[in-house]
């Protein structure tokens, strides 16, 4: 589920490198002022062709994304390599969690330095999230566009209206105000790709592609999931032991669509489309994938075909094909194709090793919900407890750096209790791994009939201990038969070690 998401250009197959699958996206635009055109002024800027092989309700995937990327226009600081300056921060990368930590810990007066390849360009993920969790954050200017409501299609039969408005974060909205707090605070950027980071007892150093080599008290890795800066810990985990969420996704101008316009669809788990098709159906069955929706008026709308959690990872031209069948039973007939979107995201596996020297935030740093994908949101959430940590050690008249800088650093972003209440959002996501299509649409059936407080909680990742404890203790009571039978037959190993880790995680 999208906020998530974060894109490839080409994937390649499961059995590369880990870091060779991810990241390299097609961008996408801001939606204004294209939402607001009607199919005529879309066209009139961005002529297209129709491939005269397609029919009236056949194959897209030959149409090609027409957004280019852009950058934006905004003065920054930037650093002068040879003035051998050393800063108390460095940043590597400028990503949503990179940017965000940055202002914030310069709101302290701390000497920060941003370093990336392309600092100003466009982020390429697609985010989206519930409408609170920005508005609690002081961010709701950073929308594209949001939705009263969000409904979850379980079958033909039955669907779920959730009273919980959703948004697609405006990527452009959203770094234009970090970036422009930034400056604000001073914040200094590098424009390079960081090949290497070296420690001292209290200072590291990070060498760069050019040759330029930048000092600073504490590295900070924002890079992402590909990253290769941060050690996870194989004594107590001999493998990281992801799943994986997998997505197709474009913003298209279509001739019409079936749904709402004051509805987001959050999930639409109907398989009727593949009636016609039993080997995809009955694979369908066993890996399911639904789609994604965002309708921004009659013409314009946003469409993913996701696999929630897989391992090994879902195929990705299978997921691209029930997406062509879906939206031919739907009656979606695809003109033109603004932006497309490949996407992979690791969930769960282990979390870093904590205390390490080099500080993680974003995609590296284990913070992904294991459950649904879900990261903006919460890594905005974070960064001001990781940037107070961080203000607490530099402005401290001691000067704390080196080992104990780390560790408190590392235990602001990973409490005791956050490390605890992770391996109850990994036994939900174990538990999806077990389940075919028709236990995960019983799963939600009885997820989104909880009381709305523990299933909004569990998705924003801000229940206690108690809460998430209390949350499966319903989710069982109030199971059909049929789901309660899933979970005491497919679920005692994943508890088994859910309870294991949970032991080690306290007493650590």
């Amino acid at each position: 589920m999208v906020t998530h998401f974060m894109l490839l250009k080409a994937l390649p197959p499961p059995t590369k490198n880990f870091h060779q699958l991810l990241h390299s996206p097609t961008p996408s635009p801001s939606l204004l002022p294209t939402t607001h055109h009607k199919k005529s002024s879309l066209s009139s800027t961005t002529p297209f062709r129709i491939n005269s092989s397609t029919s009236k309700f056949g194959n897209f995937l030959d149409l090609k994304p027409e957004y280019q990327p852009e950058s934006l226009d905004i003065d920054l600081h930037w650093c002068n390599p040879f003035d051998q300056s050393r800063f108390d921060v460095i940043i590597v990368g400028a990503g949503p969690a990179g940017i965000r930590l940055a202002e914030q810990v310069s709101l302290y007066g701390i000497k920060v330095c941003c370093v990336d390849p392309h600092p100003l360009s466009m982020w390429p993920n697609n985010y989206g999230t519930w409408v609170d969790e920005f508005e609690n954050l002081g961010l709701d200017d950073c929308f594209d566009k949001t939705w009263p409501m969000a409904c979850v299609y379980l079958d033909e039969g039955r669907n779920k209206c959730l009273d919980r408005p959703y948004g697609r974060v405006s990527r452009k909205k959203l770094k234009q105000k970090l970036i422009e707090g930034c400056v604000s605070n001073g914040v200094r950027f590098y424009k390079a790709k960081v090949l290497k980071i070296e420690h001292k007892e209290f200072e590291s150093r990070v060498l760069c592609d050019d040759g330029v080599e930048l000092k600073g008290s504490l590295i900070v890795d924002a890079s992402g999931f590909a990253s290769t800066f941060i050690e996870f810990d194989h004594h107590r985990v001999k493998k990281r032991n992801h799943g994986f969420q997998i997505a197709h996704g474009i913003l298209a101008e279509v001739y019409d669509h079936p749904f709402d316009l004051d509805k987001m669809v959050l999930m639409d788990w109907r398989d009727s489309h593949l009636g016609n098709e039993p080997y995809m159906r009955a694979n369908n069955s066993k890996f399911p994938t639904f789609l994604y929706a965002m309708p921004f008026d009659s013409n314009l709308i946003f469409l993913e075909e996701t696999s929630l959690v897989s391992r090994p990872v879902l195929s990705y031209m299978e997921v691209k094909r029930r997406m062509v069948a879906r939206l031919r039973h739907l009656g979606i007939r695809v003109e033109r194709i603004v932006e497309d979107e490949k996407c992979l995201i690791p969930m769960g596996g282990s979390l870093p090793r904590i205390p390490q020297n080099v500080m993680a935030i974003g995609g590296t740093s284990g913070v992904v919900h294991p459950s649904t994908g879900y990261m903006v949101a919460r890594t905005m959430a974070l960064a001001p407890s990781v940037a107070f940590a961080i203000a607490e050690c530099f402005g401290s008249t001691r000067m704390i750096r080196g080992k104990q800088l780390y560790h408190q650093v590392w235990n602001s972003l990973w409490p005791t209790e956050s490390r605890v209440n992770r391996e109850y959002y990994i036994f939900g996501m174990e538990t999806l791994l077990k389940l075919d299509l028709n236990g995960t649409r019983r799963f939600f059936d009885t997820f989104f009939d909880l009381n709305p407080y523990y299933w909004k909680g569990f998705l924003s990742s801000r229940l206690t201990f108690m809460e998430l404890t209390w949350l499966y203790i319903s989710l069982f009571r109030h199971a059909s038969n049929p789901s309660k039978f899933d979970i005491i037959t497919k679920c005692p190993i994943p508890l088994a070690k859910m309870m294991g880790n949970m032991a080690l995680e306290s007493i650590v």
